[in-house]
């Protein structure tokens, strides 16, 4: 036999009735001083292992980074030589990185950790006799919540009123849902109890509610809980790493090992070649992997990635998911729900139509009108009797009050009044019936509402007026009505005490009353958007349950498509998976469809290889958005069970937050573009000043001390400047990147090479033919570092636009830009104009020529930039890279 449900009705800013009415405290709940000394005395309602790292673990992480141990090395080779100024400089260095690199993972942190609040689990409280939305770790023992189908509970509870089918499998590992019954409230007070785990009552922490409605009380929060007790591995369980920062990762140990293999050669090739000192090769060496060793990716992908999801949740969208931010700017396919989505989800009861089976029926429309006439009576009242008590879908909600307003004072009026039992939709049978008890004995009246085709098979009608029905259905729907059928029903039980309810809706006997419809506007701002998504290569798809002509009707409304055809739950039944991709090529309106088609065409599509965003809200949606590449849930009408199963949440349920979101994953993958492209750039002359001076026997160019103060630009350069790089008004206008697109692939480091390259020959060109003009070595060698660190600054501009001039880059909204150039400026002149720090980087001061030079240098750095960019735009034009 199918489970039944039993709905309990509550009306709005009341608490259920759980207790005898003496008892005050259990309708209002706990006070709100009440729960604020619960909450201070027992803690918030967190797991353990949740707390955010601390500045002491970071600390101790950053200095098992190769690059610190790099200079913690350098500093005790300066030490062993006597150089204790440039041994405390380096370690002055290290402490200064380390509070750079504190700040920008505290950062990073808070950004995440404002992340997690908004995604926390949330409740629906009784409190001084109000329903109040809080975060579940604001819940405390003691505390009246309401759960619904689809809510995953916040607390170990005990259940008081209502009957609730819940999936326990996180605890249990069993799927099958468990029925819940309830029991009366307890007395205790703020202490939290254990609860007995095979109590009927009992529900428990991160289980989710499958069917049902009631009310319940917090008797354990935090670590008390079931799911608590069992360790810290649920709440400590981290998300893994996206598949940018596993191919970062791997690029970053290749890197390491070569750096640290090049290191090794250059300490052998200066200690057994040029006859140098030990000491003196190793700090060569330990140089030439400081310069090798590529320390920002890591950081660049972790902040931007971190980040960006805290940009994006700025436009209302929460990103549950850090990896999905690398995702979005490339999908190809994004497929929505109509109701709430494409439309307001403000459902409006806007026509009844009586039975019409000979042709004769009655329409009744609201507008204007001043009552409901005697006809539509029983047709209204039926469709009450077969909407729960409390409505949670919004067509129930708009069918409650539609005959809440126009019954009231008639005999027809059933507000308030319970099942004894229901029978709920299921995928065989796309109708919901309620049983009420009649005032004669062994007899029961049935309510039903569902599909219009459903209710006509449970009527058992013939052909013909299935047909009058159907073309009833048509004329509504072609004016986008959303349509439901209503029946009502008798059945006479052998028995009152214990009815033997039949098995299935089929077993009865029903009588078609009519017609329902509903109307749920189009968003006004949806066209605009989703012609956004047009030209940005994006492909839009409805997967709807609603009737086909509602579909087209909202799809023509907003522009969403101008095919005629359209697909639905049962043409998808008979056809095999290829038939079905061959068939959506010339289809984006999908109707009639349960969860597990809006499954079958995600992996379909993904098997085409396409990157697939959906839409979701109910618990069904699950799976579907759980295999989607992006999830969306609504945040406003979805489920826990859709936020926790969807990538990323819409706060306000608007479609055009989709789009914001799309557009800012592509700010932010190509801003990872263009931070690692600048990296590679600026690494390939500090790799080259680093090596060849001692293949060509000359002094060293490039010191520890100049590496790290180089470091200090270039990791602010690419965490901050190049990831506030606003987005690009053609973003939108180009096709979405292939999935197989990598910013460490070749053709996009292609360009960075050539920059670099073309960098490093002009500085190593310079440092020749100032030797050649018998210079100090001294005064070249201080210049070259000079012109190196200014070269720094041209990279950043070259590499923030390349369909654009570098000198460009200096007019735009990225307010980093000039800061930057501000700070270097500053940063020079200290370590030129004041002596000591100038003897510590071993710098020179420079003369009238040195500055001829060095513009000079600059200006033909800028211009092998600017030609790199065009011969860049031209290979990719041929190439069709972007």
């Amino acid at each position: 036999m199918k489970q039944a449900k039993q709905i309990h009705s509550a009306t709005k800013n009341k608490a259920y009735i759980s207790t005898p009415q003496n008892d005050k405290t259990s309708q209002q709940g706990l006070t709100a001083k009440q729960a604020a000394e619960r909450l201070a005395a027992n803690g918030p309602n967190v797991l353990p292992g949740s707390e955010p790292e601390s500045s002491l673990a970071m600390i101790v992480k950053i200095l098992t980074e190769p690059m610190f141990l790099m200079l913690l090395i350098a500093g005790g080779i300066y030490l062993t030589l006597g150089d204790r100024t440039e041994a405390l400089l380096l370690l002055g260095f290290v402490f200064v990185i380390i509070a750079i690199t504190l700040i920008e993972q505290r950062k990073t942190q808070r950004a995440l950790e404002s992340l997690k609040d908004l995604s926390a689990p949330r409740a629906l409280v009784i409190r001084d006799g109000q329903q109040h939305r809080i975060a579940a770790n604001e819940l405390v023992c003691g505390d009246l919540i309401i759960l619904k189908e689809g809510d995953r509970i916040g607390a170990d509870v005990m259940l008081v009123e209502g009957r609730l089918a819940v999936n326990e499998s996180l605890l249990t590992g069993e799927a099958v849902p468990v029925q819940k019954t309830p029991q009366a409230k307890s007395k205790h007070s703020d202490v939290c109890l254990e609860p007995n785990k095979d109590h009927p009552s009992a529900l428990f922490a991160s289980t989710i509610v499958t069917s049902g409605i009631g009310q319940a009380e917090v008797i354990a929060t935090g670590a008390k809980t079931a799911v608590g007790r069992i360790g810290n591995d649920l709440a400590a369980t981290k998300e893994s790493p996206s598949a940018l920062q596993q191919a970062s990762s791997k690029l970053v140990r290749w890197l390491g090992a070569l750096a640290l293999l090049i290191a090794c050669g250059q300490i052998f090739l200066l200690w057994w070649w040029n006859n140098q000192p030990i000491l003196t090769s190793l700090l060569s060496g330990v140089a030439l992997a400081m310069a090798t060793l590529p320390e920002e990716i890591p950081v660049i992908l972790t902040v931007f990635l971190a980040m960006g999801a805290w940009r994006i949740a700025q436009q209302k969208v929460l990103t549950r998911k850090v990896s999905a931010v690398e995702s979005l700017g490339a999908i190809t396919v994004l497929a929505v729900d109509k109701t709430g989505t494409l439309t307001l989800n403000r459902m409006q009861v806007v026509e009844l139509a009586t039975s019409s089976l000979n042709g004769d029926g009655d329409v009744f429309n609201p507008e204007g009108a001043e009552q409901l006439p005697e006809t539509f009576h029983q047709l209204s009242e039926f469709a009450m009797l077969a909407t729960p008590g409390d409505p949670f879908d919004p067509m129930e909600e708009a069918i409650k009050e539609f005959s809440q307003r126009w019954l009231a004072g008639t005999e027809h009026e059933r507000d308030g009044r319970q099942p004894e039992f229901e029978y709920p939709l299921t995928a065989d049978i796309l109708a919901m019936t309620k049983v009420f008890q009649s005032t004669q004995k062994h007899s029961h009246i049935l309510a039903t509402k569902g599909a219009p085709e459903a209710i006509a098979d449970l009527c058992h009608l013939n052909s013909a007026q299935r047909a009058i029905i159907t073309q009833q259905i048509k004329t509504m729907a072609k004016r986008g009505l959303r349509v439901l059928g209503v029946a009502r029903g008798n059945w006479h039980s052998t028995n009152d005490n214990e009815p033997n309810w039949p098995s299935s809706q089929h077993d009865f006997n029903f009588t078609f009353l009519g017609l329902v419809a509903l109307a749920d506007p189009p968003r006004p701002e949806v066209p605009h958007a989703i012609a956004q998504c047009r030209r940005a290569g994006i492909r839009v798809m409805m997967m709807t349950g609603d009737h086909s002509d509602t579909a087209k009707a909202i799809a023509k409304q907003v522009g969403l498509s101008a095919r005629a055809e359209v697909i639905s739950g049962n043409e998808m039944n008979s056809l095999d998976d290829a038939a079905l991709l061959k068939r959506l090529n010339n289809v984006d309106i999908c109707a009639r469809l349960q969860p597990q088609h809006k499954l079958r065409l995600v992996n379909i599509l993904k098997a085409h290889g396409d990157v697939v965003a959906m839409t979701g809200d109910g618990v069904n949606d699950g799976p579907a958005l759980k295999a989607a590449d992006i999830g969306i849930a609504m945040g406003e009408r979805g489920t826990d069970v859709a936020r926790e199963a969807a990538a990323l949440v819409l706060l306000d349920d608007s479609f055009t937050r989709i789009v914001s979101a799309i557009g800012q994953g592509r700010r932010i993958y190509e801003n990872i573009r263009k931070a690692i492209r600048f990296t590679f750039a600026v690494h390939v002359p500090i790799i080259a000043l680093a090596l060849l001076p001692g293949v060509m026997h000359w002094p060293a160019l490039l010191l520890p001390v100049h590496i790290v103060l180089l470091e200090l630009i270039i990791n602010p350069a690419c965490s901050i400047i190049f990831e506030a790089e606003p987005q690009s008004s053609r973003l939108m206008d180009c096709p979405p990147r292939k999935t197989t697109d990598s910013p460490f692939g070749f053709k996009h480091l292609l360009t960075a090479i050539v920059q670099g390259l073309g960098i490093a020959a002009l500085l190593l060109s310079a440092y020749v033919w100032m030797n050649a003009q018998s210079w100090d070595t001294n005064r070249s060698g201080s210049l070259i570092v000079i012109m190196l660190i200014l070269s720094v600054y041209l990279l950043i501009l070259a590499n923030r636009d390349l369909t654009r001039p570098a000198i460009m880059g200096l007019f735009s909204a990225n307010p980093w830009v000039l800061k930057t150039a501000g700070a270097i400026i500053l940063l020079l002149l200290a370590f030129l104009f004041i002596p000591w720090l100038r003897s510590l980087m071993g710098l020179v001061y420079p003369i009238a020529e040195d500055y001829v030079v060095a513009v000079s240098v600059l200006l033909l750095m800028a211009l092998w930039l600017e030609a790199a960019r065009r011969i860049s735009l031209l290979w990719n034009k041929a190439h069709i890279i972007d």
